[in-house]
């Protein structure tokens, strides 16, 4: 299969997703091509329907369990505009500790969240310009969110530049939780990007994007013990990807880099690696990514006792002596991580796509780039499996 030919469509997991980036600047993302291309409205309209599980696990602790059921339409309208949609719920249940990762300090949750956009594009002669809305619900955390895009590819179509930008307002409030630490709280964001795509050769494909985060309002974690973080936070996120196809084995390797730095001092790195080879009517494709993140500057580490082992109590009363910022969430610790993953599709027809992809992911303080992470942390495993299906007509 030549670099050139049009990917399928593709939906990310909405608990990734909104992990990632803006909901409004996530979709205009698919604004972004694989390839530089002719801005054409499609022809055909595309349903998607997938079926996401994820599950992750501690030492003595099976913490959450995510099902996440996921449908995507995208269909034309006259000849030159196009409107796209999407729906994702996610049933969330199990154990977060509250106190780094230590056991005793897990409480139960069980949540659900329903989350859709919309997309209107109009496509000219070697443009498309979009706008987005996005919507995000659960029973403690409300997000809404707006954006706008466009792209231009010059005459060759070698090169495709596209601008974006997108906010969001949310609301935080648990007081009917029996928690009653955040009433009300609300947080602003918002994102501008730019990008290029260039291909090179026949062979090769570049892209490049630069974004611009912006923040304000409640970031605490009102279901975490001694969590207190800046009312604002900035970020610098860069990104670079380069498919590469390998003629004599009619196949795709496809690499990318992300670099993300923000005003909290977290400062990561992101290395992915796929092959893509199709098998007749099968394609297989095998990745790896690697990851490794600073922590904020006010993360606190455990404090130990004689014996090496955790001190609870003398934790807790650092944390509850500590004035200003400070999180115990280990999310916000400096450690390193790497997912392995093998994706497997089969084109039943020329318009019909099923596919299944399994992805499991190893997070350790160890595994940090340039030396060890935060102390005291427990090894972090998850699974994620996604089925899918797709179909145009």
């Amino acid at each position: 299969m030549p670099i050139t030919s049009a990917p399928a469509p593709k939906i990310a997991s909405g608990v990734l997703l909104a992990s990632l980036m803006l909901p409004g600047l996530g979709s205009l993302c698919a604004l972004l091509p694989q390839q530089a291309q002719a801005e054409n409205a499609p022809e055909k309209i595309t349903v998607s329907a997938n079926l996401g599980g994820y599950a992750d696990r501690q030492p003595g602790l099976d913490r959450v369990k995510v099902v996440a059921p996921q449908v995507y339409v995208q269909a034309p309208i006259a000849a030159d505009w196009s409107i796209e949609g999407s729906w994702v719920g996610d049933t969330v249940s199990g154990a977060t500790p509250r106190i780094h990762t230590q056991v005793s300090g897990a409480s139960k949750m069980h949540d659900e969240r329903n989350a859709g956009d919309v997309k209107l594009t109009r496509y000219l002669a070697r443009a498309a310009v979009s706008v987005s809305a996005s919507y995000s619900d659960e029973h403690d955390y409300k997000s809404l969110g707006v954006g706008t895009g466009a792209r231009w590819s010059t005459a060759d179509n070698n090169t495709t530049l596209i601008v974006g930008a997108a906010a969001t307002s949310d609301r935080i409030d648990n007081s009917y939780s029996g928690v009653n630490t955040a009433i009300n709280q609300r947080k602003y964001t918002h994102e501008v990007m730019v990008g290029l795509t260039q291909v090179l050769t026949p062979a090769d494909i570049v892209q490049l994007n630069l974004t611009r985060s912006g923040g304000h309002g409640y970031y605490n974690d009102p279901y975490k013990s001694f969590d207190e973080r800046p009312a604002e936070r900035n970020a610098w996120i860069g990104m670079g990807r380069w498919n590469h196809y390998v003629a004599p084995f009619d196949a795709s390797l496809r690499s990318s880099y992300r670099y993300y730095s923000d005003t909290f001092g977290m400062r990561s790195h992101t290395v992915g690696l796929d092959w893509v080879q199709p098998l007749g009517q099968w394609t297989l494709t095998p990745g790896v990514r690697y990851y490794t993140q600073t922590a904020a500057h006010f993360y606190l580490d455990p404090l130990f006792d004689a014996q090496g082992k955790y001190d609870t109590l003398a934790t807790i009363l650092r944390a509850a002596g500590t004035s200003g910022d400070k999180s115990v969430d280990q999310r916000l610790a400096a450690f390193g991580a790497v997912t392995l993953s093998m994706k497997l599709s089969y084109a039943i027809t020329a318009d019909t796509l099923c596919d299944l992809k399994f992805s499991t992911y190893r997070q350790n303080a160890k595994l940090r780039l340039g030396g060890a992470g935060s102390p005291g942390l427990e090894t972090f495993l998850a699974n994620f499996v996604q089925l899918g299906l797709t179909h145009r007509f």
